[in-house]
């Protein structure tokens, strides 16, 4: 039990939630949470060099960038060998 008050409590999640989403870098679970696949999706995903992942030290980290790249490589795929017609 937390000796935060419950106002309080919920101000820190938010913080936190904020400042995970200004993050540059984020860690490969919250990638996938953020893509919205499994964990281990994205790890292979990350060991494959389909999405660029960088190491800070001993940890694996999954630029906020390569996300938005990644999603785009896969919405053009989507269009390829289409008329562009309705």
């Amino acid at each position: 039990m937390s000796n935060m008050p419950d106002g309080a409590s919920q101000d820190a999640r938010a913080s936190i939630e904020f400042a995970n989403s200004q993050a540059l870098l984020l860690r490969v679970e919250d990638a996938a949470a953020r893509l919205g696949i499994a964990r281990t999706l994205m790890y292979r995903l990350v060991l494959s060099g389909e999405i660029e992942s960088v190491h800070v030290g001993r940890l694996r980290r999954v630029p906020v960038a390569a996300l938005a790249e990644f999603v785009e490589r896969l919405r053009g795929r989507g269009t390829e060998g289409r008329d562009g017609g309705p």
